[in-house]
């Protein structure tokens, strides 16, 4: 059983850059045909800044710096028993290239339902950027069966 002691914990900062061919490699990676997402003159013209970044690439700030990984070791959840169970996204303002995005993200709550054949962690996240603004509220469950 996954200790609810970690209920409360916070991970490692995570700080994301946010560079023009990422989001393009992204962008196209997803599917995404809307133009705003890789070319920078449609971006400006659709309001941006520049280049916005997609709706779901927040969610790599966490993978890239390794804290999702420790997670998952303190947890001690294996990777061939882990499910992603939810992910939701409140966005305040766009992350657009030359932006750094900076992830902070807590243990929320630790549950288990069919009798502890599966656990769930929740863990919620903001995301700011260089101006400490809040760029959007993140949401996971992750799922451990047993």
């Amino acid at each position: 059983m996954i200790d609810k002691k970690w209920i409360g914990h916070e991970l490692p900062p995570s700080v994301l850059p946010i560079e023009r061919t990422r989001l393009q490699f992204f962008a196209k990676a997803i599917g995404e045909t809307d133009p705003i997402y890789t070319d920078a003159a449609a971006a400006r013209d659709a309001g941006y800044a520049d280049l916005p970044a997609p709706p779901t690439f927040l969610f790599a700030a966490e993978l890239d710096s390794g804290a999702s990984d420790r997670l998952l070791a303190d947890l001690q959840i294996p990777l061939a028993k882990l499910l992603h169970g939810e992910q939701s996204f409140s966005y305040h303002r766009a992350a657009c290239v030359g932006d750094t995005v900076t992830v902070r993200s807590t243990i929320t709550d630790i549950y288990d339902k069919k009798n502890g054949a599966l656990e769930f962690v929740v863990k919620t996240s903001r995301a700011t950027n260089q101006r400490d603004e809040l760029v959007a509220e993140l949401r996971a469950v992750i799922v451990c069966r047993h």
